[in-house]
């Protein structure tokens, strides 16, 4: 048997295990999509607690910048 015969055999068989498998997990676009989705918002709580952190400093009578 030759190699490229030999090739064709193991890859049409990979393929159609593939195939009968239908459930293989969920795709990695979504999952990017959600994962940018939480570094949004966690980056908008983070400056947002930055601001009023800020703010209540500046309010404290006698402050004066480090």
């Amino acid at each position: 048997m030759s190699i490229l015969s030999y090739l064709h055999v193991v890859v049409t068989t990979r393929l159609a295990e593939l195939r009968r498998d239908s459930e293989r997990g969920d795709s990695p676009v979504p999952t990017a999509v959600i994962i940018a989705g939480l570094v949004a918002v966690a980056m908008a709580v983070t400056a947002l607690a930055l601001t009023k952190a800020n703010s209540w400093m500046t309010g404290i009578p006698n402050y004066t910048k480090p």
